[in-house]
């Protein structure tokens, strides 16, 4: 999820942890679990730093280690500690529970986006994406923020967000339930569709489609439950050419291929230099696909320049390509 659901998820269950009696009981514990749950809520998005170095490596990490089981664990007996050495007369082991819940709840809801989580790690590096809520998901933000307004009206914490988390569970349930019901209205359409990916979008019943059949890639949209397929591509192996043998040790290209699922590769030669393009197809935008790899390497195969990253026009991408170059 977002920075913004993230934090008002934190308050919420700030609020819910009234419910707890232990909690409830003392001032100090209630401040800090409430500090908690809030750092909690944002810890493991701590390596949204990493994009400040460079694309590859932020692909590549980000949602990654400091969302594992090892980091889900960890998380919450550092953020204790130092919360309890300020406030040493909360209590410890239901200020360790809340901020525990916290951070695991922003892996767990983490998961449920087309972006992902290695979640699993260390057990396995593969990215767990269900695709079924948006990074941003308006209702969910919206209803948080509904709760904290009430809460600030006078209401009691606790019961109102017992009832908005057990609304938003319905809501989950109901976005897997349109989910399966797209899936099958693909399968009508393309009965020999091999992978079906879907991207929801910030729109409640507007959903991105990427399918690959044996011989096709096929790239559309649902809206209202209406699948309209817009691109179509010959599905072909990754031409066993030495440039791409070369690029794919580049580390831009290395990134992308170890983050997305569905993609389609294109090789160009110049009259000096090739052109290794891989292109993700789920995020196909008014009849563009923003996010991409690009190698540029010369006759020799020396790599001269390579990029990563979300581009929306071609002079951008080669003013990116340019800045490699002279980096």
């Amino acid at each position: 999820m977002d920075t913004g659901t993230h934090v008002v998820m934190g308050l919420g269950l700030g609020a819910l942890a009234t419910l707890d009696p232990t909690v409830a009981g003392s001032a100090v514990t209630a401040q800090a679990v409430m500090i908690g749950t809030i750092i909690g809520s944002q810890a493991p998005d701590i390596d949204t730093v990493l994009k400040m170095k460079n694309n590859a490596i932020y692909i590549r990490n980000h949602r990654g280690i400091t969302h594992s089981i090892p980091a889900v664990l960890l998380w919450p007996i550092l953020i204790t500690a130092v919360i309890y050495a300020v406030m040493p007369t909360a209590n410890l082991l239901h200020l360790w529970l809340w901020t525990f819940f916290a951070v695991f709840l922003h892996v767990f809801v983490d998961i449920f986006n087309a972006y992902g989580t290695q979640a699993l790690r260390p057990l396995t590096s593969r990215w767990v994406a269900l695709g079924v809520i948006n990074t941003f998901d308006p209702f969910i933000f919206g209803i948080h923020i509904v709760g904290l307004i009430m809460w600030g009206f006078g209401t009691a914490p606790g019961p109102t967000f017992l009832l908005i988390y057990i609304i938003i569970i319905f809501y989950y349930i109901a976005r897997f339930q349109e989910r399966r019901k797209i899936k099958e209205t693909i399968r009508q359409q393309l009965p020999d569709a091999k992978k079906i990916v879907l991207g929801p979008t910030i729109r409640y019943h507007k959903w991105k489609v990427a399918v690959a059949t044996d011989d096709k890639y096929y790239v559309g949209r649902c809206i209202n439950g209406d699948v309209r397929l817009l691109d179509q591509f010959p599905r072909e192996s990754i031409p066993d050419h030495p440039a791409i043998d070369v690029a794919k040790h580049d580390k831009n290209l290395a990134a992308f291929l170890s983050f997305s699922p569905i993609y389609r590769c294109v090789l160009t030669e110049y009259e000096n230099y090739y052109e290794v393009k891989f292109i993700d197809l789920r995020y196909r935008n008014n009849g563009h696909y923003p996010f991409v790899a690009v190698v540029h390497l010369d006759q020799d195969l020396n790599i001269l320049n390579s990029y990563t990253g979300w581009i929306f026009s071609e002079e951008k991408l080669q003013n990116k390509l340019k800045v490699a170059t002279e980096n």
